[in-house]
């Protein structure tokens, strides 16, 4: 039996594949983290990986690996101080193509970002030029550079970069909860009107993205991942209030209230992280990524914005409560 070896693999996107994985075919997984992970099934493990150091090669089975999810990276913004960006995700590029080197494998899949085109006010696909104005989207954008080199090298590799936006479902506390918690009080601040887009995919139709693309015949495919049509924030508010039956309203107010409250409550609590002057910055920045590579190969998107939000509520209600 093949084995998949997913670094990162005890954060969101790293614990939803693995979980697919079992329902797709029949493979050992290796879920490769600095922070431990609970494993349910047995043809799932654990191994202690800081992919800032060499590898440890004893640690893993014998056998053969089919393919390397390279998930790992320091990517919450903001939240770390710069040169932590570097030190793991550059590391980490490095250190993940010399494992895949050690134990022959050829097959490697890495998860970049759409912070390696910089601010995106206009629709965006994979064309577009790079200009990463972030630690994190310069960092991204030279690993991709680093994982481009190690395909080089042998004519039989394959490497699937995907450059997914904000990813939410099931079990993730982060923006598009947030959204849906606030709405559900009744009210959501904004700095910015509602026309304006924050591309989202979400994390099935990211899954299923990823299923697509390895099985295309291409020696190396580059591509992001958001959902086909990206609708500005007015109308996801309007699909969280028909979705869960709420009546919340976007209230726009001047950004200058919201950075002098965020300073106020950063100030005071410094380790809330949820609530920072650079995340209000971030929250008024446009995102409109288009998927341009899996729109002209035929990819099926099985989600739409509100459809995701139907599929959430039945797979997991209690997010909501």
């Amino acid at each position: 039996m093949a084995t998949v070896v997913i670094f990162g693999g005890s954060g969101y996107i790293g614990t939803k594949l693995a979980e697919h994985l079992l329902n797709s075919q029949m493979v050992n997984i290796v879920l490769a983290d600095i922070r431990p992970v609970k494993i349910s099934d047995k043809r799932i493990s654990y191994i202690g990986c800081d992919v800032r150091n060499s590898i440890d090669l004893s640690l893993f089975p014998a056998g053969e690996v089919s393919w390397i999810f390279n998930l790992a990276a320091v990517h919450r913004e903001p939240g770390h101080e710069v040169h932590e960006y570097y030190q793991t995700n550059l590391k980490g590029a490095q250190n993940v193509c010399a494992f895949a080197d050690a134990v022959g494998c050829n097959n490697i899949l890495f998860s970049s970002s759409i912070s390696v085109y910089g601010p995106t006010p206009a629709p965006t696909d994979e064309l577009a030029d790079k200009m990463p104005n972030t630690a994190y989207g310069i960092s991204k954008l030279v690993s991709e550079y680093i994982h481009r080199d190690w395909l080089a090298a042998r004519p039989e590799r394959r490497l699937v970069i995907v450059r997914p936006g904000v990813v939410y479902g099931p079990g993730d506390p982060g923006n598009i909860l947030r959204m849906v918690r606030a709405i559900k009080r009744g009210f959501f601040l904004l700095p910015v009107s509602g026309t304006i887009k924050k591309s989202y995919g979400y994390i099935y139709g990211l899954l299923e993205s990823f299923d697509f693309v390895m099985g295309l015949p291409d020696r190396f495919a580059i591509y992001n991942y958001v959902e086909k049509e990206t609708i500005p924030l007015a109308g996801m508010i309007a699909a969280i209030n028909r979705a869960f039956g709420y009546s919340g309203k976007m209230i726009r107010i001047p950004i200058s209230l919201l950075l002098l409250a965020a300073r106020i409550v950063h100030f005071v609590s410094p380790n809330l992280n949820g609530i920072h002057p650079d995340r209000v910055k971030k929250v008024a920045r446009p995102t409109h990524i288009v998927p341009g590579f899996l729109r002209d190969r035929g990819f099926n998107f099985s989600y739409d914005f509100e459809s995701s939000l139907y599929d959430w509520l039945a797979r997991s209600p209690g997010d909501f409560k």
